[in-house]
């Protein structure tokens, strides 16, 4: 079979324009960016404000294993495939981040026959946002040391600078380091630290904002340190609010760009779910629902960390009720929950299935606990055989959810039919969709229950910096925030180690900060790291160009 990016430069695109169209978005509603991109402007939320929203559909998975899943081509396969029952449908993605792009994963665009494309535009600078919110990030970092080198008025303690550097990749030496040496003109040194531009909280702002207003309040909230009298400090206090907008001022636009199918697609923002909040934005994902019947969105790997951030965060903020969620799983991935190698995962072994099933059930009825129809979508391999498809669909079905397969990745829309059909069917059933702990509760008790209900821990336990920092932040007045774990996407526990669906465990909640531009609170467990790095053989050792802009190797 061709590789990915064989397959998006045979497809014929058309231009953006034409995309527009079928959604009745008039030419000077949209900010072209080439032929195949486009950003949708202000005026088009503005007219389309008062329409009905149609119905919210997220896609989410079971904990990501080495077999894979295929969560964004199965994403991207169900939007294409419901024109074919003849639904109206619209896709919302997030951005694709750098580093995973050149580090493990590759391209981030979905895969085989279910692509969002130009997916090289798509995979690298798109329309500059990733950069933008880079940009205004740093540009607060240096109004920061600036203050302090010119005077420090505001008696900022440099050992309390709780606002970091980003770039949007994955580089590893610079997760600490000391900056200001050489001398007085330099300015003063202190240590300093970069994070990924996924888990800044300039793009959780960006995410989460409204419009222009609401992204300036929540800039002007960020608490980027302390005094050495203790007291928190504000991007406000330093007047950096308005530039970092005015940097942000194309950002906060959403991008529309099409599947290989010509589906549209909306494309915007990119947190990470392992360490931020992991959905697209909020400006994206309500527009989206204004233009068409369903709206297929999707949150960062498992269902334990993007569908709880998802409901818990996103959807409280926004006031979003989603119809139905998709759960995204392979026969392989589930053999390989259940003890199988990587390499033996083609084999079928029932067995092992089974035993690995204990993942998919864990995803179920966390699921289920938010009050929304849940459809369980096989993502088919050739090597999966019809005993292990029975067994799987049975089990399923015995918890209470639909099964569907699908064969989006070989056949695009074709193969997501039967997936299309049931996500049409579930949208139907009653609903009764709630967050699943209420904000007014102490901050230990909301991570208490995300720890013990959705990850089946026994409980939590915080290192003493994270206790201190509860009691800040609890102080300040700010513990009735929702809560963002940052914690690893390979196990439901903070161990990748432990499979399938481990009991008995505690959450090590090494550090807790308080992002109150975005308006979370973050736990950071295990040894999370907010800036990966590159693996031995990184993804970018295989990515090339040639003479005539053709790009290679970006998968």
């Amino acid at each position: 079979m061709l590789s990915d990016i064989e397959i998006a430069h045979q497809t014929e695109l058309k231009k953006i324009t034409e995309i527009a169209a079928t959604l009745d978005i008039d030419a000077d509603e949209i900010e072209l960016y080439g032929n195949y991109k486009a950003k949708l402007s202000d005026a088009l939320e503005k007219r389309l404000a008062k329409n009905e929203d149609g119905k919210l559909i997220l896609v989410t998975a079971i904990n990501p294993t080495p077999a894979g899943e295929g969560k964004t081509t199965t994403t991207v396969g169900l939007g294409q495939a419901m024109p074919k029952i003849g639904k109206k449908a619209i896709i919302a993605l997030r951005e694709p981040s750098l580093g995973p792009v050149f580090g493990v994963k590759g391209g981030a665009a979905g895969g085989g026959y279910s692509q969002v494309v130009p997916m090289e535009d798509i995979n690298l600078h798109f329309t500059g946002d990733f950069h933008a919110i880079t940009s205004a990030n740093n540009l607060l970092c240096a109004m920061i040391d600036n203050h302090i080198q010119q005077g420090n008025a505001l008696d900022i303690d440099t050992r309390r600078i709780i606002f970091k550097r980003c770039l949007d990749m994955n580089d590893r030496v610079l997760r600490n380091c000391i900056i200001g040496l050489g001398g007085q003109v330099n300015g003063v040194p202190r240590e300093d630290h970069f994070m990924i531009t996924v888990a800044s909280e300039i793009m959780a702002i960006l995410c989460l904002a409204k419009d222009i207003d609401d992204l300036k309040d929540r800039l002007g909230k960020i608490i980027f340190g302390y005094s050495r009298k203790g007291t928190p400090l504000y991007a406000s206090d330093l007047k950096a609010v308005g530039a970092m907008a005015a940097l942000l001022k194309d950002a906060v636009k959403p991008n529309l760009v099409q599947t290989l199918e010509h589906t549209p697609c909306l494309i915007h923002g990119g947190p990470f779910a392992n360490i931020a909040h992991g959905c697209n934005s909020v400006r994206a994902t309500k527009l989206a629902l204004k233009m068409a019947d369903y709206v297929i969105t999707e949150a960062g790997f498992g269902s334990d960390l993007g569908a709880e951030k998802f409901m818990d965060i996103k959807c409280r903020y926004a006031g979003l009720t989603p119809s139905t969620i998709v759960l995204v799983a392979t026969v392989r991935a589930l053999k390989y929950n259940g003890g199988v190698k990587k390499e033996d995962t083609t084999i079928p072994n029932v067995d092992a299935l089974k035993a690995g099933m204990i993942n998919l059930e864990a995803h179920i009825e966390n699921l289920q606990k938010f009050g929304v129809p849940v459809v369980v979508a096989i993502n088919r391999f050739a090597s999966d055989s019809d005993e292990e498809l029975a067994v799987l669909e049975e089990f399923c079905k015995s918890k209470g959810a639909k099964f569907a397969l699908s064969e989006v990745f070989a056949k695009g829309g074709e193969g997501g039919i039967e997936l299309a059909k049931a996500v049409v069917e579930s949208c139907e059933l009653p609903s009764d969709f709630h967050c699943i702990y209420d904000l007014e509760k102490p901050i230990k008790e909301k991570l208490n229950t995300i720890a013990t209900t959705i990850y089946g821990a026994a409980g939590v336990v915080y290192s003493a910096a994270a206790e201190s920092a509860i009691k800040e932040i609890e102080a300040l007045g700010r513990g009735n925030l929702p809560i963002c774990v940052a914690k690893t996407q390979y196990s439901l526990s903070d161990d990748p180690n432990k499979l399938g669906r481990p009991t008995g465990f505690t959450i090590s909640v090494a550090t807790i900060r308080l992002c109150n531009g975005a308006g979370f609170i973050v736990a950071e467990t295990g040894d999370i790291m907010t800036l990966p790095g590159l693996p031995a053989v990184p993804a970018a050792c295989g990515i090339d160009i040639d003479n005539d802009g053709n790009i290679s190797g970006l998968f």
